[in-house]
């Protein structure tokens, strides 16, 4: 079937993004699901928390770009399993900051090692210098996306 030259959806880069950050996600997925029972977004929760706790809710969806009904959704599962954890804010109590547990800070810690290898094996048989590259690369796609969103 012949494709219309007015449109080659392959070099389109917003669905290239996408299916390889699908395809990522996808590797990755496959490792920590198996051993840890964690899905994708909850995955994505608790790195975010690892990293930058305590958030909201709404922090969260910012630094993970997830919609809030994905998030919340992972929120609630690993607040059932006790890996995060709820408090309130310190000089706001009408607002809910969320932590790791010890248990989610020991998943966090178990998989951060395998993440990392994982990282390794998607970018092999790129150089150090390919990978500054696309790193630069993305963080002008993102502040040019910054610039988007304020117009």
């Amino acid at each position: 079937m012949k494709r219309s030259s007015a449109f080659d959806l392959e070099s389109f880069l917003p669905y290239r993004l996408s299916v390889t950050t699908n395809r990522v996600s996808r590797a990755f997925a496959a490792h920590y699901q198996q051993e840890f029972g964690i899905a994708i977004p909850e995955w994505r929760v608790i790195a975010v928390l690892g990293a930058f706790a305590p958030l909201s809710s709404n922090g969260i969806c910012e630094r993970t770009a997830m919609d809030k009904a994905k998030v919340s959704r992972a929120v609630a599962s690993l607040l059932e399993r006790g890996l995060i954890a709820r408090e309130a804010h310190a000089t706001d109590q009408r607002l809910i900051q969320l932590t790791l547990s010890g248990p989610g800070r020991k998943i966090y810690e178990s998989i951060i090692p395998r993440a990392r290898a994982i990282e390794a094996e998607v970018t092999r048989g790129l150089s150090k210098a390919d990978v500054a590259h696309l790193h630069r690369m993305l963080d002008r796609i993102g502040a040019r996306l910054d610039a988007i969103e304020l117009d």
